[in-house]
């Protein structure tokens, strides 16, 4: 994506789009990042043909928890594992042995998901243990991208704080976690925060792509921290579902809580910009959706979206419900045929046709979404108003209005594109401070909304 800032109004343009197909090998499920270096590059090439020269900056934002491992001389040494794979099962029982999922949450603010980076970490030096003696460096994902553009190795925050490493207040790695699980912190590169400029274009990186040696910033990198920047919340009573893969439900808070009944109710506390925490619970969300049309495209019938909000409308609600963040749904090898056991199991009238089946995840999600607003009320003892969703699910009418029923509150749809938005928001924020102190990111919102 391609920002255009004029002083007053920020212009957002694609200039490639590509998929992002993770790899199964060998009973394992990793993420093809050769492949997704190279469309990088082929992304910031298409800027080069058309525009030349004159790109004010790069920065990269992704997914959270996933890492990739560098040695000691700046080689990867394995494709990065997914999140969703098997071998992290397992590992919060390991970690509870050494520190329990309380004391956990009171040193790092994270809900003890299984696929969090300090969890993955333990399955790494379980599972892998040559990798794990030659690794010197661990970069999330954001960050190993800017590696390889930059040669700088560093931490950018919003993206580290979803792996259950650091300690929230005090900004930095929770010592007495990394002490108690024996995990050297000599392997995390140093914290930066959102707007920082880590370096610029190697040598070799700007030869190929004949361009000149452009500023690379640490934007805010985990993607629903990006998106954040660009929802326009006009005030603290307002919550945020950042509806994508995942649904990240929440607000943004000055610090962090890390109280028990955050714990119980599966809140987890995420940096933000301008030193903010954001309080949020993961749902499974489009993933859902993503994974009944890749299976029915396998079975021969291609459907866009579009078709499948209007089966969804064609069909009665209220017939039947899934819990979307049941574990049964985090990575089966049949999403439809997954929906329907849970049904099955439940005592519930079973969905059959494919309409059936959407219906009852958009009805599901607005639940879960209902149920994550009342558990937010209980947290933060007040009130929530407006929900603004952004993202991908902004499209999918249907879930935006079932939301809005369900929970009895407004709720503002847009921007669609709001990580890249806030992404590039960031950069600009970046490019500033470089020349001078510049007001904070609340800003934004109004420049994307002229």
């Amino acid at each position: 994506m391609l920002g255009a800032f004029d002083g007053s109004r920020l212009q957002i343009q694609e200039l490639r789009r590509f998929d992002n197909t993770p790899v199964r090998l060998g009973g394992h499920f990793y993420w093809d990042f050769l492949r997704l270096y190279h469309e990088l590059l082929q992304g910031i090439g298409q800027f080069k043909k058309h525009y030349g020269d004159g790109l004010a900056s790069i920065a990269v934002d992704t997914w959270g928890v996933d890492v990739g491992f560098l040695d000691g001389q700046g080689r990867l040494l394995a494709n990065p594992y997914h999140y969703r794979d098997a071998r992290n099962e397992g590992m919060q029982a390991l970690a509870a042995r050494q520190l329990p999922e309380e004391d956990m949450y009171r040193l790092t603010g994270s809900y003890p998901w299984q696929y969090n980076t300090v969890f993955q970490l333990l399955a790494t030096r379980r599972y892998d243990p040559v990798l794990w003696e030659k690794a010197e460096t661990v970069l999330w994902m954001p960050d190993l991208f800017n590696y390889f553009l930059t040669g700088a190795k560093t931490s950018e925050f919003t993206v580290a704080s979803t792996g259950g490493l650091l300690d929230p207040a005090l900004r930095s790695w929770s010592e007495p976690l990394l002490s108690a699980l024996q995990l050297p912190d000599r392997m995390l590169a140093p914290l930066v925060q959102p707007g920082t400029r880590v370096g610029a274009l190697l040598p070799a990186v700007g030869a190929e792509l004949g361009m000149p040696a452009v500023p690379v910033i640490a934007t805010a990198s985990h993607d629903s921290a990006a998106a954040v920047v660009a929802v326009p919340m006009e005030d603290d009573s307002a919550a945020f579902i950042s509806c994508g893969t995942w649904s990240i439900m929440g607000v943004e808070r000055a610090a962090p809580m890390r109280d028990p009944l955050g714990l119980k109710l599966s809140f987890t506390n995420e940096g933000g910009m301008d030193g903010k925490t954001r309080i949020v619970k993961n749902i499974m969300g489009l993933w859902l959706l993503q994974e009944c049309r890749r299976q029915w495209a396998i079975e021969g019938e291609e459907a866009s979206y579009a078709d499948m909000q209007a089966w969804a409308r064609a069909e009665p609600g209220g017939v039947c419900f899934v819990d979307p963040d049941d574990p049964a749904f985090l990575a089966p090898p049949h999403m439809p045929g997954a929906i329907a056991a849970y049904c099955r199991e439940t005592a519930q009238p079973v969905p059959r046709t494919k309409g059936e089946i959407v219906r009852c995840i958009v009805d599901s999600l607005a639940l879960k979404f209902r149920q994550t607003a009342e558990n937010l009320e209980r947290l933060l003892g007040r009130r929530l108003g407006a929900i603004h969703i952004v993202g991908g699910g902004v499209r999918h009418r249907l879930l935006c209005q079932l939301t809005a029923d369900a929970t009895g509150k407004p709720v503002i749809a847009g921007p669609d594109e709001a990580t890249s938005a806030g992404n590039l928001l960031v950069q600009a924020i970046g490019l500033r401070r470089a020349r001078g102190p510049v007001a904070s990111a609340g800003g934004g919102c109004a420049i994307l909304q002229v």
